[in-house]
């Protein structure tokens, strides 16, 4: 199914920005110290899995009790780490040849993307079906605007009949496609819910302020943007139902399920990028969205739907297009459709003056293992980096008090070099027993080969 909504016609091109550090002689801000607590964790370690990637953007495990880990290369490869820590020398998957050219060269050596293989999720009957989905980036069509840039995929797969560690590469089902009017701001994130429907989550369509390249809302509605139309699928959390239909189905409880004014599919609205969003045992779920020149934020989602805030607000702020470094006193607290704006659970700067910060976030995972006890119940999640320059991305546990707020602290790594990590974080994975991983890199784009993912474990 194609959406050519009526309104179409990460980070805001971190690369450009690069080369702005560089030609002002700028140098990374000064280390973050991590936030002490009175009680639980402050120092985890990292233990290492699988390494030799180009650009790890996905771990993911199925629910087939095989204990093998699947790692998703923006390039277009998905890779299997076997339980004993054997990486798999052909890959499980390899839809490159599906996808865009991956990798903008910048100049200057500077070469990054945010198209690509960006979302993996396993069927919850997977073990039994065999059915897998994936989200990526595709070529326009000849129907797209000529000024777009690509479209994103949503398609499922399943598993070769005769090898349990091969995808069958023909058996793809195109879902969805959501015409993509810049190569940034894509989203990606792909998880079934408690109730087995199948979250996707896009970003606004790129470009800056929710109103493409320097304000020439190409591909938005120019009076609201994209996250605050209901007739778009960008700047969305979708919620589909995999398992009816055809090509699937609208579960009857999406809030405009039967709207003649809002596309279905939409569940929640209002977002910029979301970058990684998960499910705890409760059933809540936990959402990042990447902020644009001042704040990053966590939203927490439990009634099943509602707005954001984006472009309206960037985090707990007031939000303006044409000065989006200088937040106004007063906006907006409810959307054009009634719909009041929901502020999120957690919020930080961009600034290094305040701690903690960092310029990109990215999800994790309600801690819900047993190695960590004293992480037990808290969200962990992180941010890419606190530089564009060198990496150096942080890792922060949120607890929830008594009366519902909640409060984050920066962890720091154990036999690093001032408790950094000093690595790009891309995402967070979760294995079978509730145990938390990270991907990372040492390049800032899809370039090499120094990704690697790691086991977060106890310091000593």
């Amino acid at each position: 199914m194609k959406r050519t909504d009526s309104t179409l016609a990460c980070m805001w091109c971190a690369a450009v920005l690069i080369v702005v550090f560089l030609a002002a002689g700028c140098e990374p801000g000064p280390t973050p110290s991590p936030s002490p607590t009175p009680s639980g964790v402050n120092e985890v370690a990292i233990e290492l899995v699988a390494d030799g990637f180009t650009e790890p953007v996905v771990m993911a495990m199925p629910p087939d009790g095989t204990g093998r880990i699947f790692v998703v290369e923006l390039t277009g490869q998905i890779h299997i780490v076997t339980a004993d820590g054997t990486r798999l020398t052909e890959p499980f998957l390899d839809i490159a040849d599906r996808m865009v050219d991956v990798g903008i060269d910048f100049g200057g050596g500077f070469i990054y993307d945010e198209r690509g293989l960006l979302g993996l999720a396993f069927h919850p009957d997977y073990a039994e079906n065999g059915r897998f989905f994936v989200y990526y980036s595709a070529p326009k069509d000849d129907d797209d605007p000529e000024e777009f840039d690509s479209e994103s995929h949503v398609s499922e797969f399943r598993v070769s009949a005769d090898d349990l560690n091969r995808a069958d590469a023909d058996s793809e089902r195109l879902l969805l496609e959501i015409n993509q009017p810049q190569f940034n701001h894509n989203g990606g994130q792909l998880a079934f819910g408690p109730q087995g429907y199948l979250h996707i989550g896009s970003g606004d369509g790129g470009g800056a302020n929710d109103a493409g390249n320097n304000n020439d809302d190409v591909g938005r509605n120019p009076a609201i943007g994209n996250g605050q139309d209901l007739t778009t699928l960008l700047g969305k959390v979708l919620r589909i139902d995999v398992d009816s239909g055809d090509p699937y189905a609208i579960p009857g409880d999406n809030r405009f399920a039967e709207s003649q004014d809002a596309l279905p599919e939409i569940w929640i609205y209002g977002l910029r990028n979301p970058w990684r969003f998960s499910f705890d045992g409760e059933g809540r779920m936990f959402l990042a969205d990447v902020g644009q020149d001042l704040f990053e934020e966590v939203n927490l989602i439990t009634d099943g739907g509602g707005n954001y805030g984006w472009r309206v607000r960037e985090g707990l702020h007031c939000f303006d297009k044409d000065a989006p470094e200088s937040p106004p006193a007063d906006c907006a607290t409810v959307g054009l459709n009634g719909d009041e704006l929901i502020d999120p659970i957690l919020e930080y700067p961009h600034s290094a003056a305040s701690r903690p910060f960092g310029l990109s976030v990215t999800g994790g995972f309600v801690y819900e293992g047993s190695a960590l006890a004293g992480l037990q119940g808290e969200y962990v999640f992180g941010d890419w980096s606190s530089s564009f320059i060198s990496p150096d991305g942080s890792i922060f546990a949120a607890r929830e008090a008594a009366d519902g707020t909640w409060t984050m602290r920066e962890l720091s790594i154990a036999d690093r070099p001032d408790g950094r990590l000093g690595l790009y974080i891309t995402s967070f994975g979760r294995d079978a027993s509730g145990e938390l991983y990270i991907v990372t890199s040492e390049n800032f784009g899809p370039t090499g080969d120094t990704g690697a993912v790691y086991r977060i474990v106890p310091a000593n």
